[in-house]
């Protein structure tokens, strides 16, 4: 390590460095860091760090580790500006921190910070901060999304939609990203279709506030005779932008649809629309494959219990066994734990390792707004705009939305 604002530029290319009012109040710091970089790292005080950016022997930093205390809290705006100006050089930042309050940590992430690591070091929590900051960044949703078409015949993307546990929040995520995405644009609005194919328990009716019609039970008992009037007939319009085809107005058996009759419903859809998402009954049946084949993207919604995690764990396996496409499984994490809650975001990592998934979507506990809007028949946009879980779910249908013009325009 070299001593304050002297940073060596011989025979190792400086890769990091801390900054600190005192580094050596940080002593754990200094050992990980050698452990991590060697001799690739070196030291600034708070007041060296805006102008050591701009340095050429700065051109190759790749993050720098800034560590505060408590007694550092009175800096908040400088601290501010010296994650800014990283940033600005594309410089990575990892936070650490020792008992500064939750308001303080929550300003300098929302500034920018990239990581956050408390102090005293957790044992290999640098290591593995380092290695996430030299990841590429995964996309929200990787599976390839079809191009929206040109007006007229349309070749809309399936979104599909299955709780792997009950309360998992799968309606309600199926119902509000259906509707943030026919919301998305003011003109030029994407057509959405929601499909409730859940026969006997079905709910996107009740979340919407719309009657469950025969007409629905109709056409599914015959879809070799439908066509395109018969389908549009069975749907729903909410607020003149959601189309739904709601779930049948009696309970029927799963099994009163073959896997032909879905692929029948899916192609006429996707004729018809941009999007169309799937709310997935819990239950695997013959034509649960024709949905997972059908579907660009399958979310998978769990919680962090035992029981999300023993179901998760079944329904891996199942797919596997039939050498169906897992790839195609997006595990989404309902209510779960804040950026402050260290012991729940170990507890996220140790289930992700121990089930080989990757939660690529968390939502956060809406609380029981969520539940008051279900009750009023409204989405979150419409009952509480500002929830964070709708926020959350707002930005997923934009990045899909971006996604697919993006290939769109590639195409």
């Amino acid at each position: 390590m070299t001593s304050t604002a002297t940073l060596q530029s011989d025979p190792h290319p400086l890769k990091a460095c801390t900054i600190s009012r005192d580094v050596q109040n940080f002593d754990l710091l200094i050992e990980d860091m050698e452990t991590a970089l060697g001799e690739s790292w070196g030291d600034l005080g708070f007041g060296e760090a805006l102008a050591f950016f701009s340095q050429p022997e700065a051109a190759d930093l790749e993050f720098v580790a800034l560590a505060i205390d408590d007694s550092d809290e009175g800096k908040l705006v400088m601290l501010g500006e010296i994650i800014a100006a990283a940033r600005a050089h594309k410089i990575k930042v990892i936070l650490i921190a020792e008992d500064v309050s939750p308001a303080a940590l929550h300003q300098l992430l929302r500034q920018g910070a990239d990581e956050f690591v408390p102090y005293p070091l957790p044992e290999g929590e640098l290591a593995a901060a380092i290695e996430r900051l030299q990841a590429p960044p995964p996309a929200p949703v990787e599976a390839p999304l079809k191009p929206k078409a040109s007006s007229g015949d349309h070749d809309g993307v399936i979104l599909a939609v299955h709780g792997l546990a009950g309360g998992t929040g799968a309606t309600t995520l199926a119902v509000n990203l259906a509707w943030e995405l026919a919301s998305l644009g003011k003109d030029n609005a994407p057509k959405v279709c929601l499909i409730d194919l859940d026969l006997q328990f079905g709910a996107v009716s009740t979340f919407l506030d719309l009657p469950c019609r025969e007409a629905v039970y109709e056409m599914l008992s015959d879809t070799e005779s439908m066509d395109s009037d018969v389908f549009n007939s069975a749907l729903l319009s909410f607020e003149d932008r959601l189309q739904v085809l709601t779930a049948p107005s009696d309970m029927l058996p799963l099994d009163l649809v073959t896997a032909d009759d879905i692929n029948r419903v899916l192609e006429m859809a996707r004729q018809n629309f941009d999007y169309v998402v799937i709310d997935m009954p819990k239950t695997l049946v013959q034509w649960s494959e024709a949905v997972l084949h059908a579907a660009h993207v399958y979310f998978c919604t769990t919680e962090l219990d035992m029981r999300s995690a023993q179901n998760t764990l079944r329904f891996k396996r199942a797919l596997m066994a039939e050498d169906l496409p897992v790839e195609r499984l997006r595990f989404c994490l309902n209510r779960a734990p804040k950026f402050t809650d260290l012991n729940g975001k170990a507890r996220v990592k140790r289930m992700a390792e121990s089930l080989e998934v990757s939660f690529e979507l968390q939502l956060p506990d809406g609380g029981k707004p969520v539940a008051q809007g279900t009750d009023h028949g409204l989405p979150l946009a419409s009952s509480t705009p500002k929830n964070p879980l709708r926020k959350e779910i707002a930005k997923l249908a934009q990045s899909l939305h971006e996604l697919g013009q993006t290939e769109a325009a590639a195409a």
